[in-house]
């Protein structure tokens, strides 16, 4: 639901509520650095002036291109143009929420194909017709799984996204629900599990796959741990990934979700994008947001509707399975299309791709002295290194070689614990797709030699 401002004492009211004195306190989590009050643009400018003069502060900005390794959640991959072809036309575009299905068949049969790809990509029975982000429809799964299990704590790996997991502590801090972690291995970067942390009272396992240091999970036996214990087994899963793993759902994950920005969605600053969650058909009465079903009408044609859930549902309160109400069906239908373009062979391929790339460019930076693997778990598409110098200092010198070389792990910690204390500072998560081409990875390889190089001779006082 949203708020419009009609008038000064609107705006007082508001910001009284959020308990800030000025609107400029939202956005005090935006480093300084990046905030700019106003264009700054000179008075009387004509329109080609203008139009300049935002040109030039437009090239600024620098696209991401073949030399950015940013990842850690949100990803570059090459978009089809007929992604961006369809889903700009307007009956897509300009489409409103599908609640009559007699105006709305097309978005309703969109929504339907998309969960259908979502059920095929995760194994499982029932997906529902997208959420806002893959963050948030963790969160929902997570309390999905509280509400089956009767149970009040919520057990998250140490490998989930940290950014992730403050928004499963923000839900939870409402009905005052236990959010507890589980440790990671130090040696191999996956996640522990043992029956002292799976307690009597624990209704949700929480699991990244692939984690938050690009290792992949073993699912399970930690599928098989959950349910002894008898709590849920809850799977954030980059769908990137599933051309080439199987899909969590047949390896024992009862709730499956994530973010579909890896299909038909730029990085874009980080959004807009569509989170999904997945269930088994048992579960799904409590599965939250939307669900398209698929039927017939009088005349025996098949059609498409809104099923298991009326508006009302969603203003129920504390009696609703959730108050998301909305979804995020450009998104979706995106990666719907996307999809459908890869097939599941050009899915596979797609996946390899990066798999191939990803190991070719750890093995040649880990042969530079002082570069080593953070942890010995197997990696997909995504690694951590430790480096010889603070990762900052090392993100800010390839900068100026022209690549973007990932994300250094300290900036995901949000003021959580630690996940490797001793090593943190160092360490880098750099992320590999197949828009980064071979030649992209020579040029990482080569600054890097550079970067590293000359750190050797400032700290030794000289050439070596």
């Amino acid at each position: 639901m949203g708020y419009t401002v009609h008038s000064d004492d609107d705006r007082r009211r508001l910001l009284e509520t959020v308990g800030v004195s000025d609107v400029t306190e939202l956005f005090a989590s935006v480093p300084s650095s990046l905030r700019q009050t106003g264009l700054r643009l000179p008075p009387g400018l004509s329109e080609p002036e203008t139009r300049e003069r935002m040109e030039t502060l437009a090239r600024v900005d620098r696209p991401a291109g073949p030399y950015s390794f940013l990842g850690a959640g949100c990803y570059q991959h090459y978009v089809p143009a007929a992604v961006r072809a369809l889903t700009s036309r307007a009956e897509f575009a300009t489409a409103y929420t599908p609640y009559q299905p007699e105006v709305s068949q097309g978005t309703l049969r969109h929504i339907f194909e998309f969960q259908t790809c979502i059920c095929e990509l995760t194994g499982l029975e029932a997906a529902n017709a997208s959420l806002y982000d893959g963050p948030s429809a963790l969160a929902e799964a997570a309390f999905m799984a509280v509400r089956l299990t009767g149970r009040e704590k919520i057990l998250v790996s140490a490998g989930v996204n940290p950014e992730a997991v403050q928004v499963v502590e923000t839900y939870a801090a409402g009905p005052g629900v236990h959010v507890l972690r589980l440790a990671l291995d130090p040696a191999t970067g996956s996640t522990v599990i043992d029956t002292q942390d799976l307690a009597s009272d624990v209704g949700a396992v929480l699991v990244q796959q692939p984690n938050c240091l690009g290792v992949i999970e073993d699912l399970w036996p930690l599928a098989q741990a959950a349910h002894t214990a008898g709590a849920l087994l809850v799977i954030s899963v980059n769908p990137g990934v599933l051309g080439v793993l199987e899909a969590p759902g047949r390896l024992g994950a009862d709730i499956v979700v994530g973010d579909v920005q890896v299909f038909g969605s730029a990085q874009a600053f980080g959004g807009p994008s569509a989170g999904f969650l997945a269930c088994a058909a048992a579960h799904l009465r409590q599965l939250p947001g939307r669900l398209v079903g698929q039927t017939k009408d009088a005349d025996g044609r098949v059609c498409y509707t809104l099923t298991l859930q009326a508006r009302e549902q969603h203003i129920r309160r504390a009696k609703a399975t959730s108050n998301i109400c909305s979804n995020q069906a450009l998104s979706a239908l995106a990666a719907t299309v996307h999809l459908a373009l890869l097939g599941p062979q050009g899915l596979r391929e797609r996946g390899e791709l990066c798999l191939q790339r990803a190991h070719h460019l750890r093995d040649r930076l880990c042969s530079i002295p002082g570069v080593t693997p953070l942890v010995s778990g197997p990696c997909f598409a995504e690694f951590t290194v430790a480096l010889p110098l603070p990762a900052e200092v090392f993100r800010l010198a390839m900068r100026d070689h022209g690549v973007d070389p990932g994300v250094p792990l300290k900036r995901l910690e949000l003021g959580a614990k630690p996940v490797f204390s001793t090593q943190r500072d160092n360490a880098l998560l750099v992320a590999v797709t197949e828009t980064n081409h071979p030649a992209a990875l020579d040029r990482y390889v080569e600054a890097a030699r550079k970067v590293l190089n000359g750190q050797s001779r400032s700290s030794s006082g000289g050439p070596r």
